[in-house]
């Protein structure tokens, strides 16, 4: 499958997204570059899950992990976190299938940005789901995966803070947070709200916190490149500045 690619400079236009609403966009060459990407399949899967019951979000985040870890991952790199490959692929072959699943992009050109052509960083939510499905395919046995999918949504708001910090972009250390979490039942308390610390910000969490000492630390504690046994000492250290962890069942730390 051939995809050409658009022009950056025209895609927030107001007239690039009337032509996306009336279908003209792949009529127009003035939209697109010379140049083009070729995948042997594309197949649909969610952009956007921001909405629905806790239990729909976690199945359409399998849904887009998988899809992108079957189909797009076996593409270079530089292509699957290209941003306009994405921007591409959406609004000139998936329109159908984008005005069906989010009707709400023909109401305004604001929600058609967020939705369709949403800033290409860590409140994206393909690139959320491109970077874990690369890192768990790299890191972890295929049998295994869907639990480290499992791990990720659960843990989706210190997935987030680690997707931020360019450092800890990297799989090793991604899988040996999510252990160190799942080992030691850590869920619940680090997506917990941190209280009674005016210090601190209005909505600070003891998860992104503990990513915070990680990247304050950093080079002097080397986390991105540490084994788990290793981070296992820090990452307690890191919560006991925000949380007693005297509460926690967990010994020999």
């Amino acid at each position: 499958m051939e995809v050409r690619l658009l022009k950056k400079s025209v895609i927030k236009t107001e007239e690039f997204y009337k032509d996306f609403l009336d279908d003209q966009i792949k009529l127009k060459d003035e939209y697109f570059e010379t140049k083009s990407v070729f995948i042997d399949n594309a197949p649909d899967f969610p952009i956007y899950i921001a909405k629905g019951s806790e239990e729909d979000k976690r199945k359409l985040f399998h849904e887009a992990f998988d899809t992108i870890s079957k189909y797009y991952l076996d593409t270079d790199r530089d292509i699957h976190l290209d941003e306009m490959f994405w921007y591409s692929l959406f609004c000139v072959y998936k329109r159908d299938y984008l005005i069906k699943e989010y009707p709400e992009i023909q109401e305004s050109i604001s929600k058609f940005h967020n939705i369709v052509l949403k800033k290409f960083d860590w409140e994206n939510y393909i690139y959320k789901c491109i970077l874990g499905s690369e890192y768990i395919n790299d890191n972890v046995d295929e049998d295994q995966r869907s639990r480290y999918y499992d791990l990720i949504i659960d843990n989706l708001d210190l997935y987030n803070y680690i997707l931020k910090a360019e450092i800890f972009r990297n799989g090793p250390f991604l899988v040996n947070i999510l252990d160190i979490i799942d080992e030691y039942n850590l869920s619940s308390i680090l997506k917990a709200k941190i209280k009674d610390r005016h210090d601190l910000g209005k909505d600070e969490r003891y998860g992104r916190r503990v990513v915070y000492e990680f990247n304050k630390s950093y080079p002097i504690v080397m986390s991105p490149m540490m084994s788990k046994e290793e981070l296992v000492p820090f990452f307690f250290e890191y919560l006991s500045y925000y949380y007693d962890i005297s509460k926690l069942s967990v010994l020999n730390i």
